[in-house]
């Protein structure tokens, strides 16, 4: 493979045109000739440069709405032919076709269509062909081609081209052309999970996922592990699309951390009040609804003042400066919120180990799309979790029935217990969780751990009786033996949720009795593993 392939001519046909004047006018400067359609042509003639249409090189016009303008041998033989190959050269002789060496081409807004809401049709046509057909043409014939798909590759482009004096070295053009593929697979994979879902094709018999690098992490979940961070293109307010105001790079941990918080937080409309989430490892610590955003914040971190040092802390609403202060009274790794005061972003400015984030918006808990984990020799695709219960989709199976108050418990600490890792217990009252028990191979041990976490933070809260004393109580999933209902009952609580649908539904429901319980079935099971 030569190392040192020249640029003498350059076909450039872009959507994003973020850059193309100033990298036209570079390219330009070195005597390289320019070669456009379109709407890129138009533009760089408004700009005042010399450009040959493609219509001009191929002898033939853009047809078809625009449909055939690139597909034509003039265009692909000039991107494919290897220079050093006779018969290659002899073709390109006898047929008039010259050497195209280099392509900057990036491709119509697929995703972005779809993501505005288009219908079908509109989607359809916004799948570019000729354009991943160059760039693949160019992409495979790297030894002589140079392609660039991003404009963040435009200065190192000329950087490379004023070192090499207009030449681009063989290690360059490699990575461009890796890049190039990527760029193309993560397109396709965008069209066909679009397609699938139009279809609705839940498990298509391929399936490809794409994302674009964000960030490298200093590492993964340990030292020892290399990590990086990926953006889907999904436009979902969160983590991925967040601006940081402040502190250092986020890790693996924090961003898994930030993700699992401000998943659970958007679980509480703003429009029903203040809301906060408190996460440590994944797992929430301590969740709240308030009068006030400082109110939420202080009765989330009284469920288990422990855990919180250090954690995250997801808001519903916008953060203002009362809660920004309450929330420096310890450490805190990460802050995320749709929006923030600027004098409660002043007020963390000085906290250099403190991230705040904002998003703009809160993620619609109601519609996620699918999530995979990788196996050995291959990888589970789900569904997200999206399941919702009302209170009209509560069946009360015990004598006793909740009252109003329990209702209201019982379904804000079922959406917490969606969040937590399965076997999940969950103690709430006046809409803050007292006690959490996670992650446990035993149900019954769960309840115990959820019920002693809230007894301590009692007593180191000097409060009597203990908040668990007339809670209420969730589980993610139905409770196999009466032995953790009765654990639950024992530490204070008067109602509990949960699924259903044990073959002991029967001796649960006795137990519930006998203790004075009211229970209600949800119908469904919320594990997170």
């Amino acid at each position: 493979m030569k190392d040192l392939a020249p640029l003498k001519r350059a076909l450039i046909s872009v959507s994003d045109k973020t850059g193309l004047i100033d990298l036209a006018k570079a390219l330009a400067a070195r005597k390289i000739v320019l070669i456009s359609t379109g709407g890129t042509a138009r533009a760089l003639r408004e700009a005042g440069l010399e450009v040959q249409d493609v219509a001009d090189v191929t002898g033939f016009p853009e047809m078809m709405d625009g449909r055939v303008k690139t597909l034509h041998p003039a265009v692909h033989g000039g991107l494919l032919a290897q220079r050093d190959n006779p018969a290659h050269t002899g073709a390109m002789s006898a047929h008039g076709i010259a050497p195209i060496d280099l392509l900057v081409v990036n491709l119509y807004p697929f995703a972005e269509t779809v993501a505005r809401g288009a219908d079908y049709a509109d989607a359809v046509e916004n799948i570019d062909i000729g354009g991943p057909a160059m760039i693949r043409a160019a992409a495979k014939n790297h030894a002589f081609v140079t392609v660039v798909t991003d404009p963040a590759d435009y200065i190192p482009l000329l950087s490379e081209l004023d070192a090499q004096d207009g030449r681009t070295r063989q290690q360059f053009r490699k990575t461009l052309a890796q890049r190039a593929f990527a760029h193309t697979a993560a397109y396709d994979a965008a069209v066909s999970t679009w397609m699938a879902e139009a279809l609705g094709e839940h498990a298509p018999r391929r399936r490809a996922f794409a994302g674009t690098l964000a960030q490298l992490l200093r590492y993964g979940e340990n030292p020892h592990q290399t990590a990086a961070f990926y953006r889907d293109g999904s436009y979902r307010p969160g983590v991925a699309t967040a601006t940081q105001h402040q502190g250092k790079e986020l890790s693996y941990n924090n961003i898994n951390d930030t993700d699992a918080a401000f998943e659970l937080v958007s679980e509480f409309l703003p429009a029903d009040g203040p809301a906060c989430a408190i996460i440590k490892h994944a797992n929430p610590c301590g969740v709240a609804r308030g009068a006030t955003l400082a109110e939420a914040y202080a009765r989330a971190h009284d469920c288990d003042r422990t855990s919180a040092y250090g954690g995250i802390v997801a808001l519903n609403m916008k953060l203002d400066l009362e809660t920004a202060q309450a929330i420096t009274e310890i450490f805190t790794e990460v802050v995320i919120a749709p929006a923030a005061d600027q004098a409660a972003i002043d007020h963390f400015a000085s906290r250099k180990n403190l991230r705040l984030l904002t998003t703009k918006g809160l993620p619609n808990p109601a519609r996620r799309g699918v999530g995979f984990r990788q196996v050995a020799g291959g990888f589970l695709v789900q569904d997200h979790d999206v399941g919702q219960i009302t209170g009209g989709d509560l069946t009360v199976v015990t004598r006793r029935a909740p009252d109003a108050r329990e209702i209201e418990d019982l379904l804000f600490a079922w959406k917490v217990a969606k969040h937590v890792k399965s076997n999940a217990i969950v103690y709430a009252k006046g809409l803050a969780t007292v006690g959490i028990g996670a992650g446990q191979m035993s149900r019954v041990d769960s309840t115990r751990i959820a019920a002693q976490k809230a007894q301590d933070m009692a007593q180191m809260l000097g409060l009597e009786p203990a908040p668990v004393e007339g809670s209420v109580v969730a589980s993610d999933a139905f409770f196999p033996f009466a032995d953790g209902l009765l654990t639950a009952a024992e530490a204070g609580a008067t109602a509990v949720i949960q699924p259903g649908g044990s073959v002991r539904d029967d001796e649960v429901i006795r137990a519930a009795d006998y203790a004075g319980l009211a229970m209600v079935f949800t119908g469904m099971r919320h594990f997170r593993h």
